[in-house]
């Protein structure tokens, strides 16, 4: 089992990539203080480290400065969306990837098979780098989906929530499972989901692939 050190002073969305993360079948610990992952660190005691840059006493970039001076453990980066120089600092400095945040748990789950697969350990959940489910393929590591045996055009939104979707084929599938909780008002996630049904087309019986649960979550159908 791999172990994640997962360090972000938000709270709710630690809470969020954590719970994804443990039924993926990783372990993860969690902090608000980027001392804990230098520690982690010099003491080898986890597989990969999640690293936010924007944190209080000491930012991500300081941070992974230190890593770097100890241990070659894998670090992602958590980066503000849209901070180019952030993200060039950390890749510079040794990061092995960056994810922009808000980010999906799905996204950033597929991002640590990648780099633990480069590292040369087994990932989580990552027995075989295909996922089935009925007539769609997903292939995490290179973000390619096909269905009915043809490329499926997706962005990286709708292949985050697809990913999701087919790692839970037939199940019913949490809003929570798809990213940071959003407000009542907000509907990003059924715009997104709206688009993909529209890409897959419908079933026989005239019904989407990917079923609303409302107020719960959506199933994605495979028979």
């Amino acid at each position: 089992m791999n172990k994640v050190l997962l360090i972000d002073d938000d709270a709710e969305l630690t809470t969020l990539l954590q719970e994804y993360l443990v039924e993926e079948g990783y372990e993860v610990v969690t902090d608000t203080d980027g001392r804990a992952a230098i520690a982690a660190a010099a003491g080898n005691t986890v597989d990969i480290i999640v690293l936010d840059i924007m944190m209080p006493r000491m930012n991500g970039i300081e941070v992974l400065q230190r890593i770097r001076k100890l241990s070659q453990v894998p670090v992602l980066m958590l980066t503000a969306r849209g901070d180019d120089v952030d993200r060039i600092s950390g890749l510079n400095l040794g990061a092995d990837d960056y994810v922009p945040k808000p980010c999906s748990p799905g996204e950033l789950a597929a991002r640590l098979r990648a780099i633990l697969r480069r590292a040369g350990q087994p990932a989580a959940g990552a027995t075989t780098d295909t996922i089935r489910a009925g007539k769609l393929v997903i292939h995490p590591s290179s973000r390619i989906a096909e269905w009915r045996g043809e490329s499926l055009e997706l962005t990286g939104t709708e292949f985050s929530l697809i990913e999701v979707l087919a790692r839970s084929a037939g199940q019913l599938v949490s809003k929570r499972a798809f990213g940071k909780p959003l407000t009542p008002f907000d509907r990003r996630i059924d715009v997104h989901i709206s688009s993909v049904r529209q890409k897959l087309g419908l079933r026989e019986d005239g019904q989407s692939w990917i079923q609303s649960v409302r107020g719960q979550g959506y199933q994605l159908l495979v028979d």
